[in-house]
């Protein structure tokens, strides 16, 4: 077989390129890492027109993917080490090889890496025109590898350059995979008002067939029921309580395993620690982790939602009797209802002296009680008056 040097030496470049060809075969055929690597180092010397080492790279980007997995992966790499200097030149090779590469790394599980060759690829590039939602599947791509790997800041990173395309999108796929991938991001995020409301969008889905795909009712409940949890989850307060009456009223909903624990939280009953262990259990890890003081994230929302339960019960109670009912200590007690209060998510004020909480709820539903007294008695009168000054007029 001909060397690289004296093929490169040939005067027809048509001739040079047909042996090029027959090389790029046998090299790939042999699957040999360093006879491909003496192959993609010739292409990048100052021997081969950029011309012709473009169309014999486009080539050699395509066939990589018969190479073995391992082999594949160091010719890959290499090849784009070479490459970078002159990306510029060679940018649609570049892309083809960091898709393949990427595609076997997420099929070895290998979901960071997978996602940090996706993102080497310029998609702002000036050099080429790129259709938008190619740029968009990417973006979402990119975020559903980094999320597998539980790194939802860099998720959220390439959804929200997705978020500038999506208006655009014509493709119900894509749209789809934004959505729950947007969902999953605000889950392990912790916003879980949020991930509740995106993933009831979600489950609300009508079109059960997508491009030959079909989306399953158990998809659809399985968004149901990570609504539902990511409400229960979240910091209790006006906003949590209009979310819960939406999955509350929801004939869906009555059907989920979830239910009974969901009613109760709706109708503000104060939770026992068996029900809230048995909900537990069907939490993912980042739904488990540790606040900054020292509780799990259910443990705190569980806490907020006994607080405002019991301020339905009680006109007021001591911090240390309140710390019984909730499970904790009367400090902590006192000082998440002070965090409620603060941040207007619960009526009441504490008397740090006497560590009493006092609240304010029944008050306020005695006042609209004394109002709507008023208004009746108030109509009573009218028509009273009204009574009384039509006998006066026909006694006159």
């Amino acid at each position: 077989m001909e060397s690289l040097e004296q093929i490169a030496a040939l005067p027809d470049q048509k001739q040079r390129i047909e042996r090029y060809r027959h090389v790029l075969e046998s090299t790939i055929s042999s699957g040999s890492a360093i006879e491909c690597k003496c192959f993609v180092n010739h292409m990048v010397s100052d021997a081969v027109p950029l011309v012709v080492s473009r169309q014999l790279l486009s080539l050699f980007s395509q066939a990589i993917s018969r190479l073995s997995p391992q082999i594949h992966k160091e010719v890959a790499t290499h090849t784009l080490d070479k490459l970078q200097p002159r990306v510029v030149s060679f940018e649609e090779q570049v892309t083809t090889l960091r898709e393949h590469l990427a595609s076997l790394l997420e099929g070895e599980e290998d979901w960071s890496r997978a996602a940090q060759t996706l993102a080497g690829i310029d998609l702002d590039s000036g050099m080429r025109t790129l259709d938008g939602e190619y740029k968009l599947s990417k973006n979402i791509k990119i975020a559903m590898l980094y999320l597998e790997d539980d790194d939802a800041v860099k998720a959220e990173m390439f959804i929200k350059k997705a978020s500038a395309l999506i208006a655009n999108c014509k493709d119900q796929v894509l749209e789809l995979q934004y959505k729950s991938c947007y969902a999953r991001i605000l889950d392990a995020k912790r916003r879980f008002l949020e991930a509740a409301t995106r993933y009831y969008d979600l489950s609300q889905i009508e079109t059960l067939e997508i491009e030959g795909r079909s989306v399953g009712e158990e998809e659809l409940q399985q968004a149901l029921t990570s609504s539902v949890t990511c409400c229960i989850l979240a910091a209790a307060g006006p906003q949590r309580s209009r979310i819960l009456a939406n999955l509350y009223k929801d004939e869906r909903c009555a059907r989920l395993p979830l239910f009974p624990f969901l009613q109760k939280v709706y109708l503000e009953r104060i939770l026992r620690k068996e029900e809230v262990d048995s909900f537990a259990q069907g939490l993912h890890v980042h739904q488990r982790a540790m606040t900054a003081d020292g509780s799990t994230v259910l443990e705190r929302a569980m806490i907020e939602h006994n607080l405002a339960a019991a301020s339905k019960l009680y006109i007021n109670i001591y911090s240390e009797e309140l710390g019984q009912l909730l499970g904790t200590s009367g400090e902590k007690a006192e000082r998440v209802a002070a965090r409620m209060i603060a941040e207007e998510r619960l009526q009441g004020s504490i008397d740090q002296v006497d560590g009493l909480i006092r609240f304010d709820t029944a008050s306020e539903q005695l006042l609209q009680w004394d109002e709507q007294i008023q208004k009746v008695c108030n109509q009573l009168n009218g028509i009273a008056d009204h009574i009384i000054s039509k006998e006066t007029a026909v006694g006159a």
